[in-house]
């Protein structure tokens, strides 16, 4: 079968034939990270809390910051509280697509072995990714009831805010998996990306305070929508308009076809590269 007729179907129907094996890499990815530290799975909770009290210090007693829309950014507290929503957001690219080109390379073994299916690896990374998400979140509504004394009824739709944000993440890691095993450049280049995406996001400022000729630098950036809309959703109540997350569902779509696609063309010559 041509490696490009094999999406859409072929990328779930593997993680279904693999499931079992899927949850064990999952389960591997979030222990390996503290295997050998004393507290072991502890710091998945001690570092976002530790973080959202630098941020207190930081920007609300040291800067002083107020966030340009009302209600809750009229508080200092509010300030931390909407930068913190836009981190996890940013967290979550940010840790699927800094190790993505390293998902096959630093797998030998795997790739040796003809029968293990190669394209779990990035379901597997990106279900980790989500539960120091969901960690990091529950901290966020827990801070947040505690300061404002209630939490938002649309917080129920982040996943299906975050949902095209996760299978263009899915199409993104095929590909700089596969790419990553040729061009071991890659990781240097994703680096600047990454820091650079992560200044023309509007995670520490609202879009509408960027001068409306450089605007489009932000638009540009995909997570832009998906910081913006998420903290609607987890701070100010707002339901997403249905347009917009449709064509961001179909650009995901697209974007998971592509790198499925391509990871499955490009996989023939892993072996005979590492």
């Amino acid at each position: 079968m041509n490696a490009f007729s094999a999406w859409p179907h072929q990328a779930f129907l593997s993680l279904w034939r693999h499931r079992h094996l899927t949850r064990q890499m999952l389960r591997r990815e979030v222990e390996g990270r503290y295997r050998g530290t004393l507290m072991g799975l502890t710091w998945s909770f001690i570092t976002p809390l530790f973080m959202l009290g630098v941020y207190t210090f930081a920007f609300s007693l040291v800067f002083r910051a107020r966030w340009p829309q009302g209600g809750l950014g009229d508080s200092h507290f509010g300030f931390v509280l909407i930068l913190f929503a836009g981190l996890i957001v940013f967290g979550l690219f940010q840790e699927c697509a800094s190790r993505a080109h390293t998902l096959v390379a630093d797998q030998p073994n795997y790739v040796k072995k003809v029968v293990f299916p190669l394209e779990i690896l990035p379901w597997a990374h990106l279900g980790a990714a989500l539960v120091h998400l969901a960690i990091a979140l529950g901290l966020l509504l827990a801070v947040q009831l505690l300061a404002t004394g209630q939490l938002q009824w649309t917080v129920l739709l982040l996943p299906l805010v975050l949902l095209p944000l996760g299978l263009g993440l899915l199409g993104l890691m095929w590909l700089m998996a596969a790419l990553g095993v040729y061009f071991r450049d890659l990781g240097q280049i994703v680096s600047v990306l990454i820091s650079a995406m992560m200044f023309l996001s509007p995670i520490f400022y609202p879009v509408s305070a960027v001068p409306p000729g450089v605007r489009w630098l932000i638009f540009l950036n995909p997570l832009s929508y998906f910081i913006e809309t998420a903290r609607g959703v987890i701070l100010w109540g707002t339901v997403p308009d249905l347009v917009p997350w449709l064509t961001a569902l179909a650009i995901a779509l697209a974007l998971l076809a592509f790198g499925f696609a391509a990871f499955q063309k490009l996989r023939k010559g892993f072996a005979d590269v590492l």
